[in-house]
């Protein structure tokens, strides 16, 4: 009420209308500057800029529409890039199916040589694999070497005498461990003598023996074998009697004596005695056929009236043939 009344008086009627005249003049007179200016400039400005403003309007729902193709476009050229990208990429990892073929038929890979070398063919490759050494599957086994042995060329000779020859040897494996041999040696050396004819005389002996070999401790560098063997020799005492420049005359041994020899030389005379070997040898590999054997023996022999224990040894090369 207070409001209204107030409203109402002299004082507020002439405010509003006082507001609504200084309004009114403020837009009539920038109408009336607008329209001064615009008269004020030349016909010619005044075409320019309407031109102007035609063409800009004309222009602004192109350059929008543009815009909008743009957008679309460089979105769509986008996604495109970016799937062919993934495909390429799923591609290279994934191995193609040659290749798996390839892969999968073929065990052993190509190889490829190191920049500046050259590739190592297979047959290279397996030379340089380094040596296991032997299986000691073989079947056979041969054995030659050179022998040193001693005997005692008679009865009641007072020293030994030394004798130089061969050995050979062959195994047959029955089973890894077990095999039956054959076994030939030759020696022959100079015993002395008492007798003013003669200082020393060739003894030889022959001696062939068979039995068992066990093979015993073996790895990739040597092996161990034991061996017995039985047999006979065959012993020539009688070489430098016979041999003598205008017939000796002396003979070798008292049953041999002949009628005008003055005595014997004390020596056995030329027969078959038993004969036998314990001992063993070691194998020193040198590839898998291919070894260094060493071979002592105690040796026994019955040429007189007991059995006599001698010392033997050979040294020679071991091949083996063949596979069990």
């Amino acid at each position: 009420m207070a409001l209204r009344i107030w409203m109402q008086k002299p004082q507020w009627t002439a405010a509003v209308g006082a507001g609504r005249y200084i309004l009114g003049e403020t837009l009539r007179d920038g109408a009336q500057t607008r329209s001064n200016r615009a008269a004020r400039l030349s016909p010619h400005t005044r075409k320019m800029l309407q031109l102007i403003r035609k063409t800009l309007n004309s222009a602004t729902p192109a350059v929008a529409c543009a815009t909008k193709l743009g957008l679309s476009l460089g979105l769509s050229l986008g996604l495109a890039v970016a799937g062919s990208i993934g495909t390429l990429t799923a591609s290279a990892q994934a191995p193609s199916p040659a290749a798996t073929d390839s892969q999968s038929s073929s065990q052993t890979p190509t190889p490829t040589a190191a920049p500046g070398t050259v590739a190592v063919s297979q047959a290279t490759a397996a030379a340089l694999v380094p040596y296991a050494g032997p299986k000691y599957d073989n079947r056979w086994e041969v054995y030659g070497g050179l022998l040193f042995m001693n005997g005692q060329a008679g009865q009641n000779t007072p020293v030994r005498y030394n004798m130089g020859g061969g050995e050979a040897m062959g195994t047959y494996w029955l089973t890894s461990k077990l095999g039956v041999a054959a076994d030939g040696r030759f020696g022959a050396g100079t015993t002395p003598v008492i007798s003013p004819y003669y200082n020393r005389v060739v003894i030889m002996q022959s001696i062939a023996s068979g039995g068992v070999q066990y093979r015993g401790p073996k790895n990739r560098y040597a092996a161990i074998d034991l061996h017995a063997l039985v047999g006979g020799t065959y012993g020539d005492f009688n070489y430098a009697v016979n041999h003598y420049p205008g017939g000796s005359p002396v003979s070798a041994c008292a049953a041999q004596q002949q009628p005008g020899q003055k005595g014997n030389l004390g020596l056995y005379c030329n027969h078959m005695a038993p004969y036998g070997a314990v001992g063993g040898s070691i194998d020193f590999n040198e590839s898998a056929k291919f070894a260094i054997r060493l071979q002592p023996d105690m040796t026994f022999e019955h040429f007189g009236t007991e059995t006599r224990e001698y010392f033997a040894i050979s040294l020679g090369v071991v091949y083996r043939i063949g596979k069990r």
